[in-house]
């Protein structure tokens, strides 16, 4: 998962980059109004309100206008109503006021991004390659034979259906199946081998060594 932070103070964006990426965030600094603006597609932004070439409420509106689907986390010390409200109001779904844990800090990332992908659109049929979903039977068929997956193996084929190709992070796949990228990623591992078996073809589910796995199209 792609994080964008928002931060002038780079002392301060230093430190929260460090501590994203070893919680398995890619993360990428912006410290204007304009390298924010022009920033690389992100799964969620962290965004200090007070910028030096600009005010972040601004930046926070037009990245709601561009997608209604981006996380978005006010990150900021102004901690009075008035400033929580008008950063809701222009788009944030989370307002975190200065100081803060990063325990706080992530349980709110983890809470926006699992809202964010509930809002997403739905589709109800998912192919793959020979794999069929049926998302909102919940059934799933190789090669047109039906396969009987636990709850868990189901979500975890759907994370994966949902990017072809694509290889998903294990936090992703923590993220979508279990709520929180806190569990023990060994969970992952044993539900993929499972899900492997019963797939009748284990080289429909790469590893991605380093990242996690992908669910081949071909």
């Amino acid at each position: 998962m792609r994080i964008l932070l928002v931060e002038d103070d780079r002392r301060v964006a230093a430190a929260l980059a460090s501590a994203l990426t070893r919680r398995g965030y890619e993360v990428e600094h912006a410290a204007t109004v304009a390298a924010a603006l022009s920033a690389a597609p992100c799964d969620l932004v962290l965004l200090d309100l007070t910028l030096p070439d600009g005010d972040g409420t601004e930046v926070c509106r037009e990245l709601r206008r561009r997608s209604s689907q981006l996380g978005i986390i006010a990150v900021t010390a102004r901690g009075e109503e008035r400033d929580r409200v008008l950063g809701l109001r222009l788009g944030a779904d989370d307002y975190v006021v200065k100081p803060f844990s990063m325990v706080e800090l992530q349980a709110r990332i983890e809470a926006v991004l699992r809202r964010a992908a509930h809002a997403a659109p739905a589709r109800d049929l998912i192919e793959v390659g020979p794999v069929r979903i049926d998302v909102a039977a919940r059934t799933v068929a190789v090669a047109g034979q039906p396969v009987a997956l636990t709850r868990k193996e189901f979500d975890i084929l759907l994370s994966l259906a949902r990017q072809p190709g694509t290889a998903v992070p294990r936090d992703r796949i923590l993220l979508d199946v279990w709520g929180t990228t806190w569990a023990d990623r060994h969970t992952v591992e044993v539900h993929v081998g499972s899900l492997r078996a019963k797939l009748g073809d284990p080289r429909l589910v790469e590893t991605v060594r380093g990242v996690g796995y992908r669910l081949r199209g071909e």
